[in-house]
């Protein structure tokens, strides 16, 4: 788990059970791992022999009008692309086993939380994140993204079977998974007891699921737990962030 995630737990001013909700989300602290991990890994062997597609001040510019980003973000936001598409074929495209080496450290670990973040990042479902995708999905995070937008993320990564509902299982192999990814550990019984507190908070219905509906309000009834979904920072993303900084063609 990320500092973000573990120093957000540590905090007192929120339940139990909103603390171990809020760990369901940590999208934010994905994000920043994303940033700070690519330093680490520039060693790794790259495979150069690909057509590599590649972005002008143009299509960044068009890209910053299709977003919620100005084109110094889009820009700021291109370079940590760029790093991440080429660690280790360098085309790019940010490929599964380069978004597993950028978080766990191995191209070849397996996390079903990454693997459902890779999932609704590559919305084109063809193995890969394109650029395009990769600034629709961090949209989402944006501070000015609907409410709307970010509870219907939140909703898609837990609804494994894509059926429209979140399942107990479903809740369960994901929390599983992301205390794996922590390397926290907690009793079973306490584990049990807390995802069968917040299903049974969430599924108003009590029909055993939990629909969009029942999901949308279970958040709106907690605003904090959204603070997951928000970069606080996109202002400074240009600045904050020592390795991103580069000449832009535009002044803001």
């Amino acid at each position: 788990m990320t500092n973000f995630t573990s120093n957000f737990l540590r905090s007192s001013s929120f339940t139990v059970g909103e603390k171990l909700c809020a760990a369901f989300i940590p999208f934010v602290g994905i994000i920043e791992a994303l940033v700070f991990a690519v330093a680490d890994c520039c060693d790794f062997h790259k495979n150069k022999d690909h057509e590599k597609l590649s972005y002008g001040f143009k299509e960044l510019s068009q890209i910053a009008r299709e977003s919620r980003f100005t084109v110094n973000e889009v820009e700021a936001l291109y370079e940590l692309f760029k790093e991440l598409s080429s660690l280790i074929i360098d085309d790019g495209l940010i490929h599964k086993e380069e978004f597993q080496l950028a978080l766990l450290k191995s191209p070849h670990s397996e996390n079903l939380f990454l693997d459902r973040v890779f999932f609704l990042f590559d919305e084109k479902k063809n193995g890969v994140i394109g650029f395009d995708e990769f600034i629709h999905t961090l949209n989402v995070f944006h501070p000015c993204a609907p409410t709307e937008d970010k509870i219907d993320f939140a909703f898609r990564l837990y609804d494994l079977k894509q059926t429209g509902f979140i399942e107990k299982e479903e809740v369960k192999q994901m929390v599983i998974a992301i205390l794996m990814e922590s390397g926290t550990k907690l009793p079973d019984d306490f584990l049990e007891a807390i995802i069968d507190k917040t299903f049974a908070d969430a599924d108003a219905d009590n029909d055993g699921k939990i629909s969009k509906e029942d999901w949308k309000a279970f958040v709106l009834r907690r605003p904090r737990l959204l603070r997951n979904m928000t970069l606080p920072y996109l202002k400074g993303i240009t600045t904050v962030f020592p390795g991103f900084v580069f000449n832009t063609e535009v002044e803001e």
